[in-house]
């Protein structure tokens, strides 16, 4: 009688051992997936600034070689560091994948989906990366490439925050659901940010803004781009404001929806100044395109938080678990 009471324990605390590395891991991992895209979308604006799309005439090698040591220089660099990056965020996203694949049970049925989504648009970001060396970076190409890169800022993100709250629900239940009428906002305010982000891209990968700025030439896709900052600009701003309706529980989405209203302050003064400064501040273009990557980032995260939520059975095995 006293042996079976001690013994008793210890398979639990192994089963709960073994079922909690995995459930902690693949939060981190998309945590470091998220901070490891915005800095490729951000080194990506570096290169373009810089004219470094071309330091690395070849690919998927750079002059032939994995560390081009007799030719670098800062564009050199650039592209190499991009290339690498996005090297890095494929070998994790391959892992990510097989991860969710094999502790399926233990995470929610949309994870393997999602992270099978962002394999796939990694191998086309991979390809489009290579079609823009190849094709001498033709505008439509570039444009593509940072729109699958923003994909998976926002797809990740997303996939981020719908875990947190996934381990927050099992954990405990919640203090409150997010209605019915919020659901949607996030999504449809994304794809108006990211509709406005692809219109910069057009401009930027055509060059348009310094040419209509010191030569009256290709203003039509600068003014496309300034028309397209007031609607979604508005669009973020009532989104923060629709938070306030949010049950008091809720204050992740309520944070995230400010910090989104914020950084599309700080997205219309960089891009106000990297007008007057005529583009001549590269750190100043890098900054307005890397802010978009965050909004994206952040916009992606309030829609993460409106993915499927345990069901109130799935709770209640855990805790008598």
């Amino acid at each position: 009688m006293a042996v079976a009471p001690s013994a008793q324990p210890l398979p639990l605390s192994r089963s709960a051992s073994g079922e909690s590395w995995p459930v902690r891991l693949v939060p981190l991992l998309t945590a470091h997936l998220v901070v490891a895209l915005v800095a490729l979308v951000a080194i990506g604006g570096a290169t373009r600034v810089m004219q470094a799309g071309l330091a690395c005439p070849d690919w998927p090698l750079c002059y032939g070689v994995l560390w081009p040591g007799r030719q670098w220089n800062l564009q050199v660099f650039l592209e190499w560091f991009h290339r690498l990056d996005a090297f890095l965020v494929g070998v994790a996203l391959l892992l990510l994948f097989a991860l969710s694949l094999r502790f399926r049970s233990r995470f929610p049925r949309w994870l393997p989906w999602s992270a099978g989504l962002a394999l796939l648009l990694v191998a086309v970001q991979g390809g489009l990366g290579a079609l823009t060396v190849l094709s001498q970076l033709a505008a439509p190409t570039v444009t593509l490439h940072l729109a699958a890169a923003l994909s998976l800022v926002l797809l990740l993100s997303a996939m981020h925050q719908g875990l947190e709250r996934h381990s927050a629900i099992v954990a405990a239940p919640p203090a409150g659901d997010l209605p019915r009428w919020w659901s949607p906002l996030p999504v449809l305010v994304a794809l108006l940010v990211g509709g406005q982000c692809l219109l910069g891209a057009a401009m930027a990968s055509r060059w348009a803004a310094p040419l209509c700025l010191q030569a009256g030439e290709g203003c039509r896709w600068l003014l496309l781009h300034r028309q397209g900052a007031y609607p979604a600009a508005v669009a973020v701003l009532l989104l923060a404001a629709a938070s306030l309706a949010l049950p008091a529980g809720l204050g992740r989405a309520r944070g995230l929806a400010f910090a989104a209203a914020g950084l599309v302050v700080v997205q219309v003064v960089l891009g106000v100044l990297t007008l007057r400064l005529q583009l001549a501040v590269p750190a100043v273009t890098i900054a307005h395109q890397l802010t978009a990557a965050l909004l994206v980032g952040v916009l992606g995260g309030l829609w993460g938080l409106a993915f499927p939520s345990p069901s109130v059975s799935v709770r209640l095995e855990v805790a008598h678990g």
